[in-house]
């Protein structure tokens, strides 16, 4: 294996906290595969930047070489010393989307729509507009959407559902910019195919790179409409094979958080287990 681009959703993918266990030393066996030269870390996060930093500190994670912030919309690049330099020219490419709105001219628009409640600033960006829902929001993604397109604003929704809190998250981004188009984007630019690329997630707000074709894992804590969904839609699109559902057993663990991450990473890159040899 030449090189190997890792990259993670945090919050219950590899941060453990939802309600399922974590297997014990599953977080220091991942450090030690992202460790490897031949190996770089992307961070795939609907977080800020700094409350990516925050959640690096609490849980003690490796540190990255990539950081895909707010949803896919900021992308960021280490120097090794401990910056992140932001990529102004994917802000540039995604930003034509919206006009000359940012995320307060495209709130004053749409923020009238029942059910949506508006998130706190922090967790707002040039270019993703966050919502909280309820914890079943029926028809309201449609609505947004719909109001949107009348609009003329190329946007998306994109609607997950915090499980701890009972709570349901709505992020309005533009139409060029997700996770998905973020991980594409950096393979390319480091001149990687996607076989040498692996997601991994757990939420709907993953779902769209969980069911492309990207290779990726979908870790056994992922809720179970979730697990469904993302096998019906892969294997409509065909891309059933691209998408690996971890189910726990691989050294011991129980495929939940990074135990689920190291389980299919393995699968898509068998000689990855020789480097979680002690």
């Amino acid at each position: 294996m030449s090189r190997l681009l890792v990259c993670t959703d945090l919050d219950r993918t590899l941060l453990p906290n939802g309600p399922q266990p974590e297997s014990p030393g599953a977080r220091a066996l991942f450090a030690r595969l992202v460790g490897r030269p031949e190996v770089s870390l992307a961070y795939v996060s609907g977080r800020d930047p700094g409350r990516v930093r925050a959640a690096m500190a609490e849980y003690d994670l490796p540190s990255p070489d990539f950081v895909i912030a707010d949803v896919g919309t900021t992308l960021l690049s280490a120097d090794g010393e401990g910056d992140w330099r932001d990529d102004r020219v994917w802000a540039g490419e995604i930003g034509t989307d919206w006009g000359e709105r940012d995320g307060d001219g495209l709130h004053a628009l749409v923020g009238d729509v029942d059910g949506l409640e508006r998130q706190e600033p922090d967790r707002q960006a040039r270019f993703k507009l966050s919502y909280y829902t309820p914890e079943k929001p029926g028809d309201l993604p449609g609505r947004l959407q719909a109001r949107l397109d009348d609009a003329g604003v190329r946007a998306r929704v994109i609607w997950s559902i915090d499980e701890a809190r009972g709570v349901g998250l709505l992020d309005v981004l533009p139409a060029s910019a997700s996770k998905y188009h973020a991980i594409r984007a950096l393979a390319r630019r480091e001149g990687l195919d996607l076989e040498a690329t692996v997601f991994c997630g757990d939420s709907g707000n993953d779902m769209e790179v969980l069911v492309s074709e990207v290779p990726a894992v979908l870790v056994a804590n992922g809720a179970p409409e979730v697990i469904a969904e993302a096998r019906s839609r892969s294997a409509e699109q065909g891309h059933e094979r691209q998408l690996y559902v971890a189910m726990g057993g691989f050294m011991g663990m129980n495929g939940c958080y990074a135990a689920g991450m190291l389980e299919g990473i393995v699968h898509f890159h068998p000689g990855a287990r020789e480097w979680l040899a002690p």
